[in-house]
């Protein structure tokens, strides 16, 4: 969860326009607009992100969990690569960041499913 507050940090500075637009989603923004649209969305998106994650920690029981966060394992899993084939080593280097996610979540996905959740205890 501390990595993707970093993440959404990250996106918020772009969005505030501290960090460049132009180095990241491969310098494909045609106009700020685009940046506004691309950057709200990711923060929207690592909102989710961080919602699904609690409701994880919390032992809630729910298929929409585990299909969010395979689905999030999954981008996470392709961006790695993308950024690995960007043309800029700025975006090379994320792709540190998006494998880190990618094992996290796969991780959380895999945890031993033995041990009995708070409802179960009760």
């Amino acid at each position: 969860m501390g990595l993707t507050f970093l993440v959404m940090s990250f996106h918020l500075f772009i969005l505030f326009k501290i960090i460049p637009f132009n180095i990241v989603w491969g310098g494909q923004f045609k106009s700020e607009q685009e940046m506004y649209v691309f950057e709200s969305i990711s923060i929207i998106l690592n909102s989710l992100l961080l919602w699904v994650l609690s409701l994880k920690n919390q032992n809630v029981k729910h298929k929409f969990i585990d299909i969010t966060l395979w689905f999030f394992f999954i981008i996470f899993f392709l961006n790695t690569i993308g950024n690995l084939f960007a043309q800029t080593n700025f975006e090379k280097f994320f792709s540190i960041f998006t494998l880190l996610f990618a094992l996290f979540l796969f991780k959380i996905l895999w945890k031993k499913k033995g041990k009995p959740t708070k409802q179960e205890k009760t």
